[in-house]
């Protein structure tokens, strides 16, 4: 969408939750995708608001375009990624703040259940202040699209994870504790092999996440099974190759050697496209 600008205009892209009607606001939630108010035409503001933390006291954060650039002068893509333990609001494509029921302070995570969208252009209003002498009419919200898509769940697709040698990755003794090791293992189709491909971008087994051990970035760091807590450090796509890339690092799930022995533990390296990087996911 193209927003408008000057004092006054308060564009938004937004969400409620479909029980507002019988449990009221915020109890029904509320998630703001895109705010804008027009004295501040370079930002727009990502925000969650619940029981405990709305209003001024929403969860949120402000995302500035580079070079001084106005989000006036051209379309912008505005997203969040959803999924049931974890919202992430993004940019033309560039993620800025990811929420979790960990930021609330022990208050309660209400974006578990359906939302309606709503797209409106306020005029005047307690945030943005009324419009005043500088500002200039008409002025319009040019919407190009929204699009939505849904998995339904965290993830449409559970299977084994395939990769060097024809082995499959599998959690290390099938345990579920934090910091267990990923590794490449004969396929033996145990749930310590079953791994669903989550819409917002996890690979989860055993009721965990495939992790990068401490958010690293280094090559050679080690890839392990963690509590999901919605880090670019448990974000993976399909990359060229058939590679497994997290965006975190900009690095390629690999296979340490490459060997492709029972036990051979996981990694995050360059992206080089070689057989020990290439994976075939759940169909």
């Amino acid at each position: 969408m193209k927003i408008p600008r000057g004092q006054g205009m308060w564009p938004a892209f937004w969400m409620l939750g479909n029980d507002i009607g019988s449990v009221g606001w915020p109890n029904s939630g509320e998630i703001d995708i895109m705010e804008n108010i027009g004295s501040e035409p370079g930002t727009v503001h990502g925000t969650i608001h619940g029981p405990g933390y709305s209003g001024s006291g929403g969860i949120g954060a402000g995302y500035t375009l580079p070079g001084g650039a106005h989000f006036y002068d051209d379309f912008h893509t505005f997203a969040v990624d959803w999924s049931p333990n974890s919202i992430q609001w993004s940019v033309d494509g560039n993620v800025y703040e990811t929420r979790t029921p960990a930021d609330l302070g022990g208050n309660r995570w209400v974006y578990d259940h359906p939302f309606y969208i709503i797209v409106n252009l306020a005029v005047g209003g307690y945030w943005p202040g009324d419009p005043d002498g500088s500002t200039t009419f008409p002025q319009q919200l040019v919407v190009d699209y929204v699009h939505v898509t849904t998995s339904g769940s965290s993830g449409g697709r559970t299977g084994r994870i395939t990769g060097y040698g024809g082995k499959c990755v599998d959690v290390a003794g099938a345990n579920s504790a934090n910091g267990t090791a990923v590794q490449l293992y004969d396929c033996n189709g145990t749930a310590a092999q079953q791994w669903t491909v989550g819409s917002d971008g996890t690979l989860r087994a055993l009721g965990k996440c495939m992790d990068v051990t401490a958010a690293g970035t280094a090559n050679g760091t080690q890839v392990q099974l963690y509590d999901c807590n919605g880090t670019g450090a448990q974000k993976w796509q399909q990359g060229a190759n058939g590679s497994l890339v997290n965006p975190n690092s900009g690095r390629c799930l690999d296979a340490t050697g490459p060997s492709s022995a029972n036990g051979t533990r996981l990694q995050i390296w360059d992206c080089a496209g070689s057989d020990n990087q290439r994976w075939t996911l759940p169909s």
